[in-house]
């Protein structure tokens, strides 16, 4: 059996703890890592697999930190499989719900991740290559999804549908996944949806009902069409938050200095801005106004924060805190920020809007109650 080396370190305390095991039990401090891994992780997966009390079971793919996963579990559900290639995004997403994501998914057999009943999945947009299905198609041959999205991380979203037929689904992406490529791109997407016999239904939504933020998203929603036929209806009957939340919700009252620009940066930013203005662009910093919304975060917030600045009396404007920027997203206050401050604006500037997900996934955990039941009293007609 091959044996790879992991280095890790510990505490002074929990050092003493092992060697006092070790000397106990007449082991190696290494063999009671190893033991102590392995008995963490099997109960970790049968955990994570246990369903006790819960509407329905869901599992989440391109998680992140988990923006989707609290979502789902605020509507009931119960996650029994996810996964996340950032090993900084893995730590997180272990700090807030004790377990540890599968790595890269096109290393995963999709018949070896649970049933589960909603797919929900962030999934990055990349470029499909249309050269093969082109000449396919000149060639008068049948194209499927296989063909359509084969190299892209969709792909692999299509082959666990494929593979575990779950009743429903949860696509997140950005705005312009509509316009890529000319529409191509959500043209296939859509396609290889509806060839695995899905009902999909998209929207654009602006998180700013939600969070103080503009943010705009497109959320793919699908059914199965073998499960509850042809005749699927949704809306997204959304319920934002009223009142609407503003800036100054967000804001943390005293916060360390190190969030103030420098005298360089702040420069930089003002002249950059104003180059830009005389040419005519729009481009610049941002200062959000305490009882307006902000500008999109988004991963580079850690560069310089210059989309979403705070302004400050007889001081620099200074950037959002890692805290504000988690509240900035709808995340609870007491999610765990384990990383440093330049993973965690990455991290934030690469979730989801919380409670507007939550709202989506109310709305499709009631449609789901809903055609449910109708199955249940078809059956029960017919044993009459």
């Amino acid at each position: 059996m091959k044996v790879k080396q992991v280095h890790v370190r510990v505490e002074d305390e929990l050092y003493e703890k092992l060697n006092s095991y070790s000397a106990a039990t007449d082991q190696t401090i290494q063999d009671c890592v190893r033991e102590a891994v392995a008995c963490y992780v099997t109960d970790m997966r049968k955990k994570q697999r246990e369903v006790i009390n819960k509407q329905f079971t869901f599992i989440d793919l391109f998680a992140g930190i988990g923006g989707m996963r609290i979502a789902f579990d605020r509507s009931g559900g119960h996650c029994v499989y996810s996964s996340e290639w950032n090993k900084y995004s893995q730590q997180t997403y272990f700090a807030n719900f004790g377990e540890q994501p599968d790595g890269d998914i096109t290393k995963v057999k999709a018949e070896d991740i649970p049933d589960h009943d909603i797919l929900v999945a962030g999934f990055p947009c990349q470029p499909f290559s249309i050269a093969g299905v082109s000449k396919k198609n000149s060639m008068g041959k049948a194209t499927g999804f296989e063909d359509k999205t084969q190299g892209t991380l969709f792909f692999d979203v299509c082959r666990i549908l494929k593979e575990k037929k779950p009743k429903a689904f949860m696509l997140e992406n950005v705005k312009n996944l509509c316009s890529h490529d000319k529409g191509r791109t959500f043209k296939i997407i859509l396609e290889a949806l509806d060839e695995l016999n899905y009902e999909a239904f998209y929207k654009i939504i602006d998180g700013q009902d939600y969070v103080p933020q503009h943010r705009e998203r497109i959320l793919i929603v699908g059914f199965n069409r073998d499960l509850y036929g042809d005749n699927i209806d949704f809306e997204f009957a959304l319920t934002p938050k009223d009142p609407k939340p503003v800036m100054r919700d967000i804001l943390i009252e005293e916060v360390a200095d190190k969030y103030t620009l420098s005298d360089k940066l702040w420069t930089y930013l003002q002249n950059y801005a104003a180059k830009h203005k005389a040419a005519g662009n729009g481009f610049g910093f941002g200062i959000a106004a305490p009882d307006g919304v902000a500008r999109t975060i988004s991963a580079r917030y850690h560069k310089d924060g210059s989309e979403i600045l705070i302004a400050q009396e007889e001081k620099n404007p200074r950037r959002l805190t890692p805290r504000e920027c988690a509240r900035l997203q709808g995340f609870p206050d007491d999610f765990k920020i384990p990383v440093s401050d330049t993973q965690a604006y990455k991290q934030f500037g690469n979730s989801v809007v919380v409670p507007l997900m939550e709202n989506v996934a109310e709305l499709i955990v009631d449609k789901l109650k809903e055609m449910d039941s109708r199955i249940e009293n078809k059956m029960d007609r017919q044993a009459i």
